[in-house]
């Protein structure tokens, strides 16, 4: 068959599919993230239907879909908000580091895994899904909750620390030495300042210029400059994903909540890829072998989130059955647990693929769950108006 007919038949059936994947996963009120990886797991080597003509595709628009998640992220921040979270919830955010970075780091060690691997093993273990919490929290009407204050400080201190976490890992995968790690680090918290110094003083400057009234104009500079900053990052060493963030939290908040809305279609279509390339990525018989150590390390850091969520929502004067639900609503890990894996798995170190994966899979099922059953009566309508 032709080439590009076999491309086109490849990524036709693909896209297909993920859209059945999604309708199931909504209809199950769970996150996509786990749904798609299992599919993706029958593609591939290892899996039932390979995908050898589209693959090249895939791997690219990958590197993309980090991109654009990560900018997304940053578009949902402002420096405002960073900087007051980091004023009443920066020991939740130590606690949080401390409790569910460093038992991934152990495990990593205790399964026999590189150094570098293991601390890319104690990222995906550290930080929650902002994408899945965020629309959990929406479909169980807890938005206006007295403890969503509390679980949303803590999100915001893990994206923003994943700015520095990124460097720091992609150093110590390349192999750099203790100085070149600081180094690495040094130059990320100097962006990141930057960034939120230029959000204050110029980001309505930046606004202005990306603005547009058509759509198509405000995609294409947004995604453009995003793309050029992207670039500009791995070439200096640093992370692409890192770039991408700063851009986004360098914007204003009036030129954000236009942009999110335009951007929204494309993320979602080039995140969906990354996870499929994650999977292709990971051979399904890999997973099994690894089942136990995932679902110890899930039970594990299941009560270490909960702890987290406790312990920020009683900063706030939450009372018992609002911290319940604050800790298991930061359970579910999915699409940055995923990107710090693949970037291990590209760099060498190939088995931390299945351990991601079953982990992923397992957590972002248990977590919505979890976070249901914790509040039996429902919260709906009896929601108190954080002070």
């Amino acid at each position: 068959m032709d080439h590009v007919a076999q491309l086109l038949l490849e990524l036709g059936l693909l896209f297909a599919g993920l859209s059945l994947v999604g309708l199931l996963a909504r209809r199950l009120g769970l996150s996509s993230v786990p749904f798609v990886l299992v599919a993706a797991l029958a593609l591939g080597e290892g899996g039932v239907v390979p995908l050898a003509t589209s693959e090249p595709f895939i791997e690219a628009a990958a590197e993309i879909g980090v991109v654009l998640l990560l900018l997304a992220l940053g578009l949902e921040f402002s420096a405002d908000e960073l900087f007051a979270s980091l004023r009443h919830h920066g020991p939740s955010g130590v606690v949080d580091l401390l409790l569910n970075a460093l038992p991934g780091f152990a495990a990593g060690l205790l399964l026999d895994l590189p150094w570098q691997g293991a601390l890319a093993l104690a990222g995906v273990t550290w930080i929650s899904s902002s994408g899945i919490v965020a629309r959990l929290l929406g479909d169980l009407g807890r938005l206006a909750n007295r403890e969503t204050p509390a679980v949303l400080s803590v999100l915001v201190l893990e994206d923003l620390a994943m700015a520095l976490f990124l460097p720091l890992l992609v150093v110590a995968l390349s192999g750099g030495g203790p100085a070149t790690a600081l180094a690495g680090t040094g130059l990320a918290v100097g962006a990141v300042a930057l960034a939120l110094l230029a959000a204050q003083r110029q980001g309505h400057r930046l606004g202005r210029l990306l603005a547009s009234a058509d759509d198509e104009q405000l995609l294409l500079r947004l995604v453009g400059l995003t793309l050029l900053v992207a670039g500009l990052a791995q070439s200096l060493g640093a992370s692409a994903a890192v770039g991408a963030f700063l851009v986004g939290l360098a914007l204003p908040t009036s030129f954000a909540e236009r942009a999110r809305t335009v951007l929204g279609p494309l993320r979602d279509l080039f995140a969906a890829t990354f996870f499929v390339a994650f999977g292709l990525s990971t051979d399904p018989g890999a997973v099994l072998p690894v089942l136990p150590a995932v679902l110890l390390l899930a039970l594990v850091t299941t009560g270490t989130k909960v702890a987290t969520g406790w312990f920020a929502a009683r900063r706030d004067g939450v009372g018992r059955p609002g911290r319940l639900r604050a800790g298991t609503a930061l359970v579910a890990r999915g699409e940055f647990s995923i990107v710090i894996a693949g970037l291990a798995v590209t760099a060498g170190v190939p088995q931390l693929g299945p351990l991601a994966t079953g982990y992923v899979l397992v957590l972002a099922v248990a977590g919505p769950v979890l976070t249901r059953l914790a509040d039996p009566r429902g919260a709906r309508g009896t929601a108190v108006t954080p002070a």
